[in-house]
C-alpha cells in the first residue's frame, strides 16, 4: 500500500535495532539514535498540496502506541493535534518532591513549611528533564512549598517552555490582583492550583522530631506502626487512610474531570499524598499501599484512556525501561518530525510526504 502511494521517491528514513535513524537524500544525510523503530519516508510529487503547505500522514503498526504526545507542530498537520485532544486520551503525571531541608535532617516533616536542599533542586531539575517532551496542560502541587519548588523546577526544563503560573483564588482581591491581559500570554502559560488537599500527611505530635530520636524514645515497632500503617495515626495526627480520604476525594472531584475533557495534568505532591492517589488508580488493598514506597523526585506516568487508567512504569521499582518508555517514544517522534519539517524546506510545495512507522517488538 505504501509502495502504491509513492509515485517518485526522492528520499528515505530508516531506524534499525541499535544503528539508528539515517535518512539519505541528494546530498542530504542526517542520523539520530533510539531503537525500536523501522522508519521509511518517501517525498513524492502528486500535486495534492495547496498554498504551499506540506502534509504527511503517520502509520503507526504497532496498537499498544498510545497517541498522547507533543509533536512539532507545522501549519498544515494542526487538524492531527485536534483530533489527538478529542481521544480522550490523556497523560497523567505524578512527582513526588525533591528531597527538603528536614529530610536531610532525618526529621518528621508533615505539614510543617520547608523548602527543598540543593540536592531536592537537582532532583526537581532531572525530573523535569525526564518528562520534558510530555505535554503538561495544568499543573496541581500541595499548598507546601517544597512541592511547589518541584513542580517550578521541573517544568524550567519543559521543551515547550511555557510559564508555571500559581492562580491566586483564595479572595475576590487575589484573583483581580493576578488577572492577565494578553491573549498570547495565557497560550504560553500553564495554570497552577495549589490545594491543602494534596499535603502530606499531618503528622501530629512527631513533626520536627528527630525519627531516630523518637524510635529510641518510643521503641520501633511504635514508630514503624505510626509511620507504615494504614489505619493507625501518630499522636493529635493523621492516619494514611485520613491522609487518603482527603487526597482521593480532590483527586476525584478536581482532577479527574481534567482529565476526561482531554487535559494532560502533573501532580507534584507527597510520598503519602501521592501513594494515597496511587492506590485508587491502581485499586490497592489497604495491604498493599503501605509496602507501596516512592522515591523522591521520579516521575510516574499514567495514561487516562476511556475512563481507565493504565500505568507505564512501576512507582514500586521505577527503571529506565519501564516508567520512561513513553518519554523516549515523544523524544523520537518529536525529533522525527522537526525532521520532516527541515526536509519539506527541499521540495516544491506540490511535492507530497509519505512516512511509514513501524514498531519492532
Amino acid at each position: 500500500m505504501a509502495n502504491a502511494m509513492l509515485h517518485q521517491t526522492v528520499g528515505t528514513l530508516q531506524l534499525h535495532g541499535s544503528s539508528g535513524i539515517h535518512f539519505q537524500g541528494g546530498n542530504n544525510s542526517v542520523r539520530l539514535v533510539p531503537k525500536g523503530f523501522k522508519v521509511e519516508v518517501g517525498f513524492c510529487k502528486r500535486g495534492i498540496c495547496s498554498s504551499g503547505e506540506k502534509k504527511f500522514s503517520v502509520i503507526q503498526a504497532s496498537a499498544s502506541q498510545t497517541s498522547v504526545f507533543d509533536p512539532v507542530l507545522s501549519p498544515s498537520n494542526n487538524g492531527t493535534h485536534e483530533s489527538l485532544k478529542k481521544s480522550n486520551e490523556a497523560a497523567l503525571i505524578l512527582i513526588r518532591h525533591g528531597e527538603s531541608l528536614w529530610n536531610e535532617k532525618n526529621l518528621f516533616t508533615g505539614c510543617v513549611d520547608v523548602p527543598l536542599t540543593k540536592k531536592g533542586v537537582e532532583e526537581a531539575i532531572e525530573a523535569g528533564k525526564r518528562i520534558s517532551n510530555i505535554p503538561v496542560d495544568m499543573i496541581f502541587t500541595s499548598a507546601l512549598i517544597r512541592a511547589q519548588m518541584t513542580a517550578m523546577l521541573a517544568m524550567t526544563q519543559h521543551r515547550r517552555k511555557k510559564v508555571p503560573i500559581i492562580m491566586h483564588n483564595e479572595n475576590e482581591q487575589a484573583r483581580v490582583w493576578s488577572l492577565i491581559h494578553s491573549e498570547d500570554t495565557i497560550k504560553q502559560s500553564i495554570p497552577v492550583i495549589a490545594a491543602w488537599q494534596l499535603n502530606e500527611r499531618m503528622y501530629g505530635e512527631l513533626q520536627g522530631l528527630n525519627k531516630q530520636e523518637t524510635a529510641d524514645r518510643f521503641g520501633k515497632e511504635k514508630v514503624h506502626e505510626w509511620r507504615r500503617s494504614y489505619d493507625i495515626p501518630p499522636p493529635n495526627g493523621e492516619s494514611l487512610e485520613m491522609c487518603a480520604e482527603r487526597a482521593v476525594a480532590y483527586f476525584k472531584d478536581e482532577i479527574e474531570p481534567q482529565l476526561l475533557s482531554g487535559k494532560n495534568v502533573m501532580i507534584a505532591a507527597h510520598g503519602n499524598s501521592l501513594r494515597s492517589i496511587i492506590m485508587y488508580l491502581d485499586k490497592l488493598t489497604s495491604q498493599e499501599v503501605i509496602s507501596l514506597e516512592l522515591s523522591t523526585g521520579i516521575p510516574m506516568l499514567y495514561i487516562f484512556k476511556e475512563g481507565k487508567f493504565i500505568r507505564r512504569g512501576s512507582p514500586i521499582a521505577p527503571t529506565e525501561a519501564g516508567v520512561y518508555a513513553y518519554t523516549r517514544v515523544c523524544n523520537f517522534l518529536s525529533s522525527l518530525s522537526l525532521i520532516i519539517m527541515n526536509l519539506c524546506k527541499c521540495f516544491h510545495p506540490t511535492d507530497s510526504i509519505y512516512l511509514l512507522l513501524i514498531h519492532k517488538a
